[in-house]
């Protein structure tokens, strides 16, 4: 029989000498076990832990995953009936809780910094007759970046994500068994800093334990952190990351996230990147996305312009812009309805959306404005100028995340749409708003056309589907904060 890489059409040479390369760093780095992780639709990283000799041989055969894992809430219920006749209508290959295959990328293995003796690689789950599955949220993105291929580009982006630390004082509520629950309750926790003094260095300093551990975890990741920032609110902080190609930092995003969570676990403190943590006095995180369109043949930033638009002013996109990149604002803009459930994708991270706390409320774009829903950054003339998309939380799925600028951002290129004037006043009334909450912006996502036609249809109602699962238990639920603090809180 043939093996799973075969029949996925992916063996030739080069990953066949990247499987070598693999095994034989497996076999020669001492590690005990091969963690193969992949990431779901939360953006959450699942997977198996094989003993070394099995993860050489799922380089080529894969290993079986259990596909409900697909259809997973944010409770970790399964969305769908699987076990009833036609409960999986619409899905193929899932139901009866049947297989998948996660395929490992030999090219993806790493050891972990926090664990000792543990490799880990990247998956991608296939149906075991080597079709991908589209539900696959990396799929999802590598599409749409194939699209946008085809168009004569590429996209680089840049991350800036917010999050909130915690010192752990007591594990006991999480781990009683008397307490259990589905989902369970998170520990107690105090602050790593006070807040309300951003970027202050003696703040710095307080934190100066966990923020090593970030620090430290990135860097032995091959992550490339920039800086690493006090943010305004109580225990929040910032890390910015060097741009680079979408796919690259959708696959660092995810891997951040899963190992400073784990590594300043061991370490007693708790990291939770839900965008609002359950405490009456907080500061929002958000997840600012830096993007900026690449020309495929010349490797230029297809964003730039060498001067500004005759007759411009810095209210006109292409003072700054160019066409294609004032006819990517404006996609960026006409879809921003559609796409703000796939960049604030729980029922938690629209209490963030509010007037002069430097999140976006209306749909509009501002000069270097970061009250704005796109902040323009750069000028004419300058190989650094990009759009910074401030709708997202850190708690998104980066791969659907992204996947959603590529695609609204093509339709409003390849339609030659045009942007409104920038705004002075992000907060004044009268702007076109976006969703208020998750219900509604489920809503506008199932009614753009663009955005569904690109992402497909499938992956749309899959999406929607797992979310309304959310809005439903959250208005079942009597006690809205405790449910969010069981959640988000510790999970995410």
């Amino acid at each position: 029989m043939t093996s799973l890489v075969e029949r996925c059409g992916l063996h030739d040479t080069h990953r066949e000498a990247a499987c070598l390369r693999a095994a034989e760093l497996i076999e020669s780095s001492g590690v005990q076990r091969v963690r193969m992780g992949w990431c779901d639709v939360h953006g959450q990283l699942r997977g198996k832990t094989l003993m070394t000799h099995a993860a050489v041989r799922a380089l080529r055969d894969g290993v079986g995953m259990v596909g409900t894992m697909m259809l997973k809430d944010t409770s970790d219920h399964t969305a769908w009936k699987v076990f009833e006749a036609g409960g999986t209508e619409g899905l193929t290959g899932f139901a009866g809780a049947s297989n998948l295959m996660l395929l490992p990328d030999p090219e993806s293995f790493t050891l972990l910094p926090w664990s000792a003796g543990t490799g880990w690689l990247r998956c991608q789950p296939w149906y075991g007759n080597g079709t991908p599955v589209t539900l696959d949220s990396r799929h999802v993105l590598q599409q749409a970046l194939s699209r946008l291929s085809m168009a004569g580009f590429g996209l680089k982006t840049g991350l800036e994500v917010e999050f909130h630390i915690y010192r752990i004082t007591d594990e006991a509520p999480q781990l009683d068994p008397e307490l259990a629950g589905w989902p369970g309750l998170p520990p107690t926790v105090q602050m790593i800093h006070p807040g309300y003094n951003l970027q202050a260095e003696a703040m710095m300093d307080m934190a100066d334990e966990p923020l090593r551990i970030v620090m430290q975890t990135a860097q032995a990741l091959g992550l490339p952190l920039q800086s690493l920032e006090i943010e305004l609110g109580p225990s929040q902080v910032e890390a910015v990351f060097d741009a680079t190609d979408a796919l690259t930092a959708a696959d660092q995003m995810v891997l951040f996230r899963n190992g400073v969570r784990q590594a300043l676990r061991r370490a007693g403190y708790l990291a939770t990147f839900m965008c609002r943590p359950p405490f009456p006095h907080i500061m929002s995180s958000g997840w600012h996305l830096h993007q900026s369109l690449v020309e495929r043949d010349s490797g230029r930033n297809g964003y730039e312009r060498t001067v500004p638009a005759e007759g411009s002013t810095v209210r006109d996109a292409r003072h700054t812009l160019s066409d294609a990149g004032a006819h990517w604002l404006a996609g960026l803009l006409a879809h921003a309805p559609g796409m703000t459930a796939l960049c604030t994708p729980t029922i938690n991270g629209f209490g963030r959306f509010r007037p002069n706390a430097l999140a976006p409320q209306h749909i509009l774009w501002g000069q270097d404005n970061r009250g704005a829903m796109l902040r323009v950054v750069g000028a004419a003339g300058d190989p650094a100028t990009r759009i910074e998309n401030r709708i997202g939380e850190p708690a998104a799925n980066p791969y659907l995340y992204i996947a959603s600028q590529i695609h609204a951002g093509l339709d409003g290129l390849l339609r030659g749409l045009e942007p409104p004037p920038a705004t002075d006043n992000p907060y004044a009334t009268g702007h076109a708003r976006l969703p208020d909450n998750l219900g509604d912006a489920l809503a506008a996502l199932r009614s753009d056309e663009a955005l569904v036609n690109g992402l497909g249809a499938a992956v749309v109602e899959h999406f929607c589907r797992i979310k309304q699962s959310e809005i439903n238990r959250h208005a079942d639920a009597q006690d809205k904060t405790d449910f969010e603090r069981r959640e988000y809180f510790s999970r995410y």
